[in-house]
């Protein structure tokens, strides 16, 4: 039977933020003497709404607790889930240390997708989860929507909604929505309509199509969701959406995944050996410099190498918080030792252009 908004709310217990939304508002660390106005690009937090709901599921996603310990669990891809990782607080404070003025917020995974007939109100609820802390926060926090993608019409209402009355900045988008990729024919309306609105659409690892392959040696993480961003992200440019979409706004994270360091031999298969697809009207490699790259990785020579391939206008910073510390991201990115025009753009310029901020 399909969930109405108001029993879905009565299930999820009906306490949106907690008590850590609460606090006082704090005032951002703006760009004052001398110092970038740093925005980080990819941030988020789980919605206790979303969690509780899923205590109560028979079907993953579940969330159980065992030995003290909150678990996420999507088959084998099992994760701890720490008070900390609720706290718009711990989150502040951590941006206070590292001197981040502004936020890009969203939940983390898993999406909408996975929740089948009430993917429509699990995307209302986390909307509107991080538009109350964008709200109790305003010159801290922007938010990026999710949207129930197996119901394409629901998925542009909700778009609109969060664009229009929440003032959302932006979209995520998991690099695959319970199995199918987001280049599929099906779900191009939302695309359009969100480079209609002028809004970014930020890529995001979902659980890893490979996860069969990398599960071993707890690797999910660290191989799985860069194969995600890779995978996806290489889909997008050959399907040709960027040509049928010239006003897409595209990020993807994690330095694009593995992309940059072998897009030449996309290069190679589609334009010498002639392998693909024939409506690409250029290389791979000039649809990735069109594309956002985030720079939430902690290898120096990994952001050197994005930077020389796409340039420092399509680079923006990212922590990837509350699973990794910014002081990492912000470490790698100032060791790759570029020209200091070039780092402050990527720091906080490249994205105030890029979300209208």
């Amino acid at each position: 039977m399909k969930t109405s908004r108001r029993n879905f709310l009565a299930i999820t217990g009906g306490t949106l933020i907690g008590a850590a939304v609460h606090a006082a508002r704090r005032s951002a660390p703006a760009a004052a003497n001398g110092k970038p106005f740093i925005v980080d690009c990819q941030s988020h937090l789980f919605c206790p709404e979303l969690v509780a709901l899923m205590e109560k599921r028979d079907a993953e996603p579940l969330v159980r607790t065992r030995d003290g310990e909150r678990l996420l669990i999507m088959g084998d891809w099992v994760r701890k889930i720490p008070p900390a990782y609720f706290s718009v607080e711990a989150k502040l404070a951590a941006m206070n240390a590292n001197g981040i003025a502004l936020t890009a917020l969203s939940i983390n995974d898993p999406g909408p997708e996975w929740f089948g007939q009430d993917g429509a109100a699990v995307a209302r609820v986390a909307n509107d989860f991080v538009a109350e802390v964008a709200r109790q926060h305003p010159a801290r926090f922007f938010g990026l929507c999710v949207l129930p993608w197996q119901d394409v019409d629901a998925a542009t209402a909700e778009l609109e909604r969060c664009v229009r009355k929440l003032g959302f900045k932006g979209l995520l988008l998991y690099t695959n929505l319970l199995g199918r990729f987001p280049d599929e024919p099906q779900f191009r309306p939302v695309l359009a309509r969100a480079a209609e609105l002028s809004v970014p659409v930020l890529l995001h690892p979902a659980k890893p199509v490979t996860i069969e392959f990398v599960k071993g040696y707890e690797m999910t993480a660290a191989l799985g969701n860069m194969f995600e961003n890779t995978i996806a992200l290489t889909r997008l440019i050959m399907s040709g959406v960027l040509d049928e979409l010239p006003n897409l706004k595209l990020v993807c994270p994690h330095l694009g995944g593995t992309l940059p360091y072998i897009v030449g031999r996309l290069d190679h298969q589609t334009q010498v050996l002639k392998r693909g697809p024939r409506n690409l009207k250029r290389p791979p490699s000039e649809y990735l410099k069109r594309v956002w790259l985030d720079t939430a990785s902690t290898l120096p020579q990994a952001v050197k190498l994005a930077y020389e391939l796409i340039g420092a206008d399509r680079l923006l910073f990212a922590s990837d918080h509350p699973w990794v510390d910014p002081a990492l991201t912000l470490d790698a990115l100032r060791k790759a030792k570029l020209p200091a025009a070039d780092e402050t753009r990527i720091l906080g310029g490249n994205a105030r252009k890029l979300f209208g901020l």
